[in-house]
């Protein structure tokens, strides 16, 4: 009894300080210094929360950029199941699928003959990428100007205005932030 008594008691102590009072400290300090990234870089347009600046946002609708494919299980960006496909450059079934999303691109935009950007057709390690390629958002900017009843010229500048630019690697595009920008051009084709 005399050994197991004050292993508890460290036992006990070591739980209090590394599992709640460390926690706690180092969230509140992150709080304080960096409040809009300690809460997930939430957007919000009007009260509402619109999404995370740091995971992609899903859709298929014509009238929005689409993000990069998901390789996320259950659904398209489940941040639950982040993780890619796994899937060799040498696999035939990523060839096909590589495929099947070149043709769902050419259909939602028959006129655009331009070479869909790599991005559009393969999906990121962790499947949650927010980002995408500025070509690949100008290759989108005509189906979109096309839906919505906009001047292409219009979707394009919006693309440059929201151009990133990373100290290490090419610039890219916030995809959330860019269709928040498309709804504020106008709601034409809704």
């Amino acid at each position: 009894m005399k050994l197991i008594r004050p292993l508890l008691v460290s036992f006990g102590a070591l739980t209090l300080i590394t599992g709640a009072a460390y926690p706690a400290v180092v969230t509140g300090l992150a709080r304080m210094a960096f409040p809009w990234k300690s809460q997930g870089s939430l957007i919000r347009v009007q009260g509402q929360v619109r999404g995370s600046r740091l995971i992609a946002q899903a859709t298929e609708d014509p009238r929005y950029f689409w993000c990069r494919p998901s390789s996320t299980s259950t659904f398209p960006t489940n941040a639950a199941a982040s993780g890619g496909s796994t899937l060799a450059g040498s696999n035939p079934e990523l060839a096909a699928l590589v495929a099947r999303r070149v043709q769902v691109l050419r259909t939602s935009d028959p006129g655009n003959r331009a070479p869909i950007p790599q991005d559009l057709v393969t999906a990121s390690a962790s499947g949650l990428d927010p980002d995408i390629s500025p070509d690949a958002a100008r290759w989108q900017a005509p189906r979109i100007a096309r839906v919505r009843g906009l001047a292409e010229g219009d979707v394009l500048g919006l693309v440059n205005a929201h151009l990133e630019r990373r100290l290490a690697g090419p610039p890219c595009v916030n995809v959330l932030e860019l269709n928040l920008a498309l709804e504020s051009l106008g709601k034409a084709g809704e």
